[in-house]
């Protein structure tokens, strides 16, 4: 326009003084031109699209993102990763804790989806992306054999989900919460954010929810500017171990452990290789992070000083208090030289890169660049070989997505961690997810980070120039976060609240074994209200192998605080169901039963924030921590080591080592029998115990011929989930010479009516914990009426029953009868769980028969109704008020001394 503007006709045409006009005008024209170029120079900020797995090392690297000047970056959506290193129901509310105390309540986050993936490829819009791209199909419940990498405990999810205990105790609460069927789906959120407008991709775990984002919407393609991904691993590198010569190549490539299976992936990669493969085929410009760059920059004893000594913000905090807990509770002495922030290194090279966009060579401040040509290993030669192992050739004439049926897609792919093809002869030859150099026409054209760059500040006491700019960035004033919780509040306080029951006799010592489904809260809540002359709770044991993630602790802990019962102690139990812990290393192990639970519609997701109802509970000061001492086993003390995370056996133990002589404990047991299993095992425990009420299993082709539940199992009719979920537990409980009394799954099915029970409870008097009870319990009905995924959500109802009837209420009318059980626990898939009757070999059980459902309902309500043992938080807006105004405030009529 400048050129056409100043031409010599033009100046011929205007006179000198409508030249000065036009300079004039054009002087304004420019000015508004510049008011629009960034100080990077380009004329609008980096829109940028975050797509996380929400560990550890992501939420720093979000907040570092956060941190940057929003006209050169600007942070347009989240989208959370469910199938790598955290559990959906848990990240999302981190997600928005973090977005909150930062002042971002405007970035949208997408998570789950109710759409499924046909046999033929054909995706439907909304896909969760619970599983890898070949994995999934119309159901969220399915295989896990990348997954298993992933530790459940030990430095695993676990850690990852409850944030080392420090979300709930330093990030303020929002109002932004998980709300099944009303929460925008991670590809919602990718549409509306790439189809308006240019849009930079970060991806920082599996690449499943962009690569169906690729397929789904081939016309939004063009909007994507460049994709940036922390993952893989190209070369050896190794670490600057001492004694060690550093030239010395690695003897594997990847960070998988065990390694003996496939020592060539990396977790983001491996979690879905394929998914991985058609992002880098895509065709976009791609830059790529991986352990190569990462491993050149560890995180430095120099680095972890520095950084405890400079905390000015609230985000600088937590951080350093998330990064210390990891280093405190590291398994090795040598965390500075195995643990690196790989996806904030990740955010520092693209963003120094997109400051640099006028060099083509990817230059940057933080990391030594290279152009190579790469594949992602998607399966194992040779090809075309059917093994039963590859679901996108296997059964199909024409192979699932299009692929060859010869071509790279189509040989073995890995089984899991302990795939005896990839364990042939001693030696690891599975490379799924390598990221592997390749001069084929597979091979792709990427920029890759080959080593950090030295810290260019020579007066620094650490060497890598990103971690100089990480802390200049975290400790800003700039951009700083609001507050934490602490600062949120003027009269915050963490008070534990114990109960003053006096010279109250106490009733039947019982013991509470939950999976933390959404009815064993409501079955919980019954008990707590139960007169202590009843029944004497005096713990709660946690099986993480049902219906929710281990973290979902912290839902316990905080109905235990409204209640007012911090004083009953909850023990976290084993990760998998028994046998099914990796032999090698306990931290990972199958998935035959586990994967039967659902991930998203009414499972994991759901279930792991009950439905998006705990954020309306008050926050208990106690919640899981991986804080631990040197008696219990762990390497040094952490700074807070009475507040470790008990396990279920020392609970169990604790509570037998209490009661007076002659004592027994009764247990009511409400999911997979693993805690009950290992307890009977251990030395002298069946002889504590009184009796065992259990909630579950289906006495299988009884008179009735009725179904059992597994209708993610379809082939196995007969058999219940609790039973199913770990039945080698439960057949050793069902050989064992406790006495059992069974609540099966006919008798469930019995009170499963939402209707009748909801309309009791509108009808009584209006007590906190009969609120949240009756809120669920909509929840739960609505859900069942809305959508198919959610059929299943009366089974949830039943679970109260077995509460109910260890009360040993006369007015229900309850009959028993005892049967001779026998319990399938291996085998062939199709039986195992199931529960027949056998004369010769099956254990003498009490079997509820019997019961009257309006009077069930009716008691129900009554107890929950009853303002006598009432909560005494009624719910965390109760708590903000006492937390904002101070104690003086508070006039609740339920606030009732126990």
């Amino acid at each position: 326009m400048l050129d056409f503007a100043w031409n010599s006709g033009v100046r011929t045409f205007l006179s000198k003084n409508q030249r000065v006009i036009w300079a004039a005008a054009m002087i304004g024209c420019v000015g508004a031109l510049i008011s629009l170029v960034n100080p990077a120079g380009g004329h609008w900020p980096h829109r940028i699209l975050v797509d996380t797995d929400v560990d550890t090392d992501d939420v720093s690297a979000l907040l570092y993102l956060l941190k940057q000047d929003t006209t050169q970056f600007d942070l347009q959506a989240i989208t959370v990763n469910t199938n790598g290193w955290s559990e959906a129901g848990h990240a999302i509310n981190h997600i928005y804790d973090i977005l909150f105390m930062m002042g971002r309540d405007d970035v949208p986050v997408g998570i789950g989806g109710e759409g499924g993936i046909l046999p033929n490829g054909t995706i439907f819009p909304n896909v969760g992306g619970y599983q890898p791209l070949i994995d999934q199909g119309l159901s969220t419940a399915g295989e896990c054999r990348y997954r298993q990498a992933i530790p459940v405990a030990q430095r695993g999810r676990l850690d990852v989900n409850s944030n080392y205990g420090l979300r709930k105790a330093f990030l303020p609460q929002g109002g932004r919460r998980y709300t099944p069927l009303e929460q925008p789906t991670a590809q919602h959120v990718m549409i509306d954010a790439i189809s308006s407008g240019p849009t930079t991709v970060f991806l920082m775990g599996a690449h499943t929810n962009f690569a169906i984002f690729l397929m789904n919407n081939p016309h939004l393609k063009k909007n994507v500017k460049h994709i940036y991904a922390m993952g893989g691993s190209i070369r050896p590198n190794c670490l600057k171990n001492k004694g060690l010569d550093n030239s010395r190549e690695c003897s594997y490539i990847g960070n998988l452990y065990p390694q003996d299976s496939n020592p060539y992936a990396e977790f983001n990669i491996f979690s879905d290789p394929f998914a991985a493969y058609k992002v880098l085929h895509s065709g976009i410009p791609f830059t790529l992070i991986p352990l190569d760059a990462t491993n050149t920059s560890p995180v430095s004893k120099s680095f972890f000083m520095e950084f405890e000594r400079r905390q000015d913000t609230y985000e600088a905090k937590y951080c350093f208090q998330a990064l210390k807990i990891i280093r405190d509770t590291w398994l090795s002495n040598i965390f500075h030289e195995q643990y690196c922030m790989w996806d904030s290194f990740m955010v520092g090279v693209a963003l120094s890169t997109m400051r640099n966009s006028h060099y083509d060579n990817g230059e940057n401040e933080f990391a030594e660049m290279r152009y190579m040509n790469i594949t992602v290993v998607t399966s194992n030669q040779p090809y075309g070989a059917l093994d039963g192992s590859n679901p996108l050739i296997t059964g199909y004439s024409m192979p699932k997505f299009n692929v060859h049926k010869n071509g790279v897609h189509s040989g073995h792919v890995q089984m899991g961690m302990q795939d005896p093809f990839c364990l042939q002869k001693g030696k690891g030859i599975c490379q799924d997810g390598y990221t592997k150099e390749d001069t084929g026409e597979d091979a792709v054209r990427v920029l890759v980070a080959v080593k950090a760059k030295a810290n260019y500040d020579k007066g620094s006491s650490f060497g890598s120039g990103f971690y100089r700019d990480f802390l200049h960035v975290i400790n800003s004033p700039e951009r700083t976060g609001r507050f934490d919780i602490r600062r949120q509040y003027p009269f915050h306080k963490e008070v534990l609240y114990k109960p003053n029951f006096g010279k109250r006799m106490r009733g039947n010592p019982t013991v509470f074994d939950m999976d933390m489904s959404a009815g064993d809260f409501l079955a919980l809540l019954y008990l707590l209200k139960l007169p202590v002359e009843l029944i004497d709770l005096k713990g709660i044991l946690i099986s993480p192998t049902g219906w929710a993630t281990p973290a979902t602790i912290d839902v316990v802990y905080d109905i235990l605080h409204m209640m007012g019962r911090d004083d009953i102690p909850v023990g976290l139990g084993e990760a998998f169901a028994v046998g099914q812990a990796n032999p090698s290393f306990a931290a990972i192990g199958d998935c035959m039963y586990s994967k039967a639970i659902p991930h998203g519609s009414g499972g994991y997701l759901d279930s792991d924030t009950l439905y998006g109802l705990a954020r309306d509970l008050p926050r208990s000061p106690r919640r899981y921590t991986p804080e631990n001492a040197v008696k219990f086993g762990a390497p040094i003390d952490t700074d807070n080591p009475e507040l470790r995370q008990p396990s279920a056996h020392y609970v169990w133990k604790s509570i037998a080592d209490s009661l007076d002589p002659g004592s027994k404990i009764t247990v009511l047991t409400n999911g997979p029998l693993t805690n009950l299993a290992q307890i009977i095992l251990s030395e002298n425990a069946s002889l504590m115990i009184q009796g065992v009420y259990i909630v579950g299993g289906h006495i299988g082709k009884a008179k009735d011929n009725s179904k059992g539940n597994m209708f993610t199992v379809p082939s196995n009719e007969y058999a219940e989930f609790n039973m199913f979920l770990d039945p080698l537990a439960a057949k050793e409980v069902f050989t064992s010479s406790v006495n059992i009394t069974l609540v099966p799954l006919q008798m469930q099915r019995s009170v499963n009516s939402f209707n009748t029970i909801l309309i009791r409870m509108n009808a009584t008097t209006q007590t906190p914990e009969l609120v949240f009870a009756r809120r669920l319990l909509s929840r739960l009905w609505q859900l069942q009426q809305e959508h198919y995924r959610y059929h299943h959500m009366d089974i949830f109802l039943g679970e109260i029953l077995g509460a109910v009837i260890l009360a040993g209420n006369s007015h229900l009318n309850q009959t028993f009868m005892s049967k001779p059980l026998k319990v399938f626990a291996d085998g062939d898939i199709k039986a195992v769980g199931e529960i027949t009757i056998d004369e010769e070999q099956g254990k003498k059980v009490n079997v509820l028969e019997n019961i009257n459902p309006e009077a069930y309902y009716d008691h129900f309500t009554r107890v929950l109704g009853d303002h006598r043992q009432s909560a005494v938080l009624g719910s965390f807006q109760e708590q903000e008020r006492l937390w904002t105004s101070g104690p003086e405030s508070m006039n609740v009529d339920h606030n009732q001394n126990l």
